[in-house]
């Protein structure tokens, strides 16, 4: 009774054991290796050779990658200068800034004397001329709508007197004067009469001249 009893308990001793004389046949898992993370220092602090802190002010806004910006800012303001009004201004009006100082940092390099103001000048130059060429373009306009509206009139008092003076509706074309103008014949004769440089509007009873002069402008 013994004896079954202890080979009964050494049968469950080694179910309990691994196989091969208790070697595990499942090798140690090794730690992966964490990727090595390389922090590369802004363009400002690699040119002026220090170290990049976490939280620098000026990593942000010169990557490393545009080294030209902080080179174009830094000759004409100074690191210490940007640092400062970077520092005063809050977050969301710093790149606003930046940009700002880099082109007009840039201005200045093409344009030692006048920089900004010169580029300002010269787009507010342009502003200038396109205005005027507007201003004529509206004077050409003004004095085409002005011959068409005379030779239209010339044209209905010729058809008006070649249709007998009062019966204007004989032609097509009388018809066309009749509607467009709806003026009697010595109306229409008044309205073909030579008027130096005149517009002609439509005030509601038909056009009517008003007076204008070619070096007028035509805004204040």
């Amino acid at each position: 009774m013994d004896s079954s009893t202890d080979t009964a308990a050494c049968a469950a001793v080694a179910a309990t054991l691994p196989p091969h004389g208790g070697a595990s046949t499942t090798p140690p898992s090794s730690p992966q290796p964490q990727p090595a993370v390389v922090l590369s220092p802004c363009a400002a602090c690699k040119i002026l050779r220090r170290r990049c802190v976490d939280r620098c002010v000026l990593a942000p806004y010169f990557p490393p990658t545009e080294p030209h910006k902080f080179a174009t800012a830094h000759r004409v303001f100074g690191a210490s200068n940007i640092i400062k009004l970077l520092q005063e201004l809050p977050e969301e009006h710093r790149a606003d800034a930046v940009s700002s100082m880099v082109y007009e940092a840039s201005a200045r390099i093409r344009d030692p004397v006048y920089g900004c103001a010169g580029a300002i000048c010269q787009l507010q130059k342009q502003v200038n001329d396109l205005k005027a060429q507007l201003a004529r373009a509206h004077a050409e306009l003004a004095g085409a709508r002005a011959q068409h509206a005379h030779l239209l009139a010339l044209l209905c008092v010729e058809v008006a007197s070649a249709t007998g003076g009062g019966h204007l509706a004989a032609s097509p074309d009388a018809a066309y004067c009749a509607v467009a103008f709806d003026h009697s014949p010595s109306q229409l004769a008044v309205a073909a009469a030579p008027t130096a440089d005149a517009l002609y509007v439509d005030g509601g009873g038909g056009l009517q001249p008003v007076s204008w002069a070619a070096d007028e402008p035509l805004w204040t």
